[in-house]
């Protein structure tokens, strides 16, 4: 391979890594991808949001996820024993983001965002990056291994900022020893594709997450299947069987809201197993290297997140550091203080949906559902009381959606309304997901 000098290298070819390639080949910056085709046929993060139809658009892709996907147009929650149901519309989005989103089947669509770099000009290794941790100024930083740079045909002494898309498996924080701040949850999930699994409670294409008497589950339409899992905690899962497959099939069984929809179903694919939901990296950037999408931090697969935080992710990098000109790279301090720019946007992200997921954990989004529902049956001047609802629930969507989930205004909407307007309705408590907190968690709150 011929002596090759990126300004950019990006290591992992997942959601993140190929949509900052694709953006980089857009403005015309040299971008290297390692890519070692290792990933799973089943992956989390079927299930998308309004929020990154704009990157698609952006990429030039939206016609060709829309043919593989199926459309989304909200999503519904269910509280089983005979508890409430909410059926979220990503109509309430309009006038500020596209008002459907995709469920796409994985790995299809990461084939997919890779194509899309590769004809916009991005060039791909197929080689795991080998890399090497080490220090400049106090600050840690990180390289390619000479072998590496030999099999990616790089010039020796070729200076690159290295983006870490690598995923869970945060290649560069292992590496560089960094630490991470765990956020609540102690989960485990299962998860698999049905046929014939009835899906016949909501509109074709709504998701539907379930607060189960154990945990919750999720139910994804994909093309000619249903995605199902289920999410509890790790002692719970104990208690279901010895085997994934055992465990899925346990908690179908157990639970009601399942269970009566799976009469006919047949497992088509191996059970996936999935842990450490919560995790965000100490720290995003240093000399030369920066991290994007999980690899940065995942937040959680309740309200499906995590794909939107790596896309719009990679958008924001390409936003902060590259819009400014592929000359920043060589500006030592400049690039710094942009990276750091997005760094802390990135956390802003994290902490704004690690509060939303909490409402809906902790039961407080039901009650503000039910308070809403009983405020708007009751007679006031003017209405008051019914647009009052339709305010709330159009930022609630809108914040679940991935448009106004750092608004400031939205967010303390959130906080006034479960504070001061949820008389007459049952405690947050009977509504909650409550298993899975880290035991540290659970002594700090009591």
């Amino acid at each position: 391979m011929s002596q090759v000098s990126p300004q950019v290298v990006v290591v992992g070819a997942g959601p993140a890594g190929c949509t900052l390639a694709a953006l980089l080949a857009q403005r015309g910056i040299p971008c290297l991808v390692f890519d070692d085709d290792k990933r799973p046929d089943l992956l989390v993060g079927e299930s998308l949001i309004p929020g990154v139809v704009p990157v698609f658009q952006q990429l030039g892709i939206e016609d060709r996820v829309a043919q593989m996907a199926t459309r989304k147009p909200g999503a519904s929650f269910f509280v089983t024993d005979g508890g409430p149901r909410m059926h979220f519309s990503f109509k309430n989005v309009e006038g500020h983001l596209p008002t459907y989103a995709f469920n796409t089947p994985r790995p299809e669509f990461d084939h997919l965002l890779r194509s899309r770099a590769e004809e916009l000009g991005a060039t791909f290794v197929h080689a795991r990056a080998e890399l090497e941790a080490g220090t400049h100024n106090s600050e840690p930083t990180i390289q390619l291994s000479a072998r590496s740079r030999e099999v990616a045909g790089l010039k020796p002494d070729a200076k690159s900022l290295l983006v870490d898309c690598t995923g869970r498996s945060r290649a560069f924080a292992r590496t560089m020893k960094l630490g991470a701040e765990k956020g609540e949850r102690d989960d485990i999930a299962y998860f698999a594709h049905f046929e014939d699994f009835d899906h016949d409670e909501v509109e074709p294409g709504q998701v539907i997450i379930s607060v189960l008497r154990a945990g919750w589950s999720w139910r994804i339409p994909l093309p000619g299947r249903l995605s199902v899992g289920i999410v509890v905690s790790k002692e719970h899962a104990k208690t279901l069987g010895d085997t994934p497959e055992e465990r899925l099939a346990a908690a179908i069984r157990q639970e009601p809201l399942l269970a009566a929809k799976a009469t006919r179903a047949r497992r088509i694919t191996p059970v996936m197993t999935y842990t450490n939901y919560q995790l965000l990296t100490e720290r995003g950037h240093g000399p030369g290297w920066v991290l994007c999408g999980d690899a940065f931090g995942f937040v959680d697969p309740m309200l499906s997140p995590g794909l939107f935080m790596s896309l719009v992710g990679a958008q924001q990098l390409d936003q902060w550091v590259f819009r400014q000109g592929v000359e920043i790279l060589n500006q030592p301090e400049k690039l710094a203080a942009a990276l750091n720019q997005y760094s802390k946007r990135i956390v802003h992200w994290h902490r704004s949906w690690q509060e939303l997921v909490r409402y809906f954990y902790d039961g407080r989004i039901f009650r503000i559902h039910l308070a809403g529902k009983n405020l708007s049956m009751r007679p006031s001047p003017l209405n008051l009381a019914s647009r009052m609802e339709r305010h709330s629930t159009r930022h609630i969507a809108s914040m679940a959606s991935g448009g106004w989930t750092c608004s400031r205004y939205s967010r303390g909407l959130m906080r006034f309304l479960s504070r001061y307007l949820v008389w007459d309705v049952p405690d947050a408590a009977e509504f909650a997901v409550q298993s899975g907190l880290r035991q540290d968690v659970v002594a700090k709150a009591a």
